[in-house]
């Protein structure tokens, strides 16, 4: 505990609070420009207080699950942030509308997908706008092209309500599965 004049003792927490967090996100496209589209979404996060610390390769792989759809082109980034969850959820999906994204059938073609994966490690379920924000991601673990990107950026990340680290994630995955993506 801290003792601030005028103020008496403040926890570490109120602290803590005020710290940048971890958090990691996926960018995916599959219609245009891919590589562009993925470039314009980080240029846009880095003007929207979300600092870039490191970006995967780039993984393309089959759309799913329809596959006459155009295939995907993705990334993982790590970010560090002072914005809450629900603040950086609704800058996603401003930047993914300023990239041309329509809101079509689920798993539709789309010029840009920003996906909040993990944020500070935690266990979350948010309201924001009527749309109910879940994190980690909750289908991410069942996602090559989310988890091999993860783990070349974080190898030790370590999935908060699977308790799992993503090494043991990735090895649910059979050897066929781990193939169908690629590194461009």
């Amino acid at each position: 505990m801290l003792k601030k004049p005028g103020i008496g003792i403040v926890k570490n927490q109120d602290i803590l609070e005020n710290q940048a967090k971890i958090a990691y996100l996926s960018i995916g496209s599959n219609l245009g420009n891919r590589k562009a589209n993925i470039e314009r979404a980080k240029f846009l996060l880095s003007f929207s207080n979300i600092k870039i610390v490191k970006t995967s390769n780039y993984y393309e792989t089959e759309s799913f699950p329809y596959k006459k759809f155009p295939k995907y082109l993705n990334v993982s980034i790590e970010t560090k942030t002072f914005l809450k969850p629900d603040k950086m959820f609704k800058i996603l999906k401003s930047i993914e509308k300023k990239l041309g994204r329509k809101r079509t059938k689920k798993n539709y073609p789309r010029t840009c997908d920003i996906d909040i994966l993990d944020y500070d490690n935690k266990t979350l379920s948010i309201n924001v706008d009527k749309q109910i924000l879940t994190i980690p991601h909750p289908r991410m673990h069942k996602r090559n092209f989310v988890l091999l990107p993860l783990f070349e950026i974080s190898k030790k990340w370590y999935h908060p309500s699977k308790k799992q680290k993503i090494s043991q994630l990735l090895s649910n995955f059979k050897n066929i599965e781990l193939r169908s993506i690629k590194i461009v």
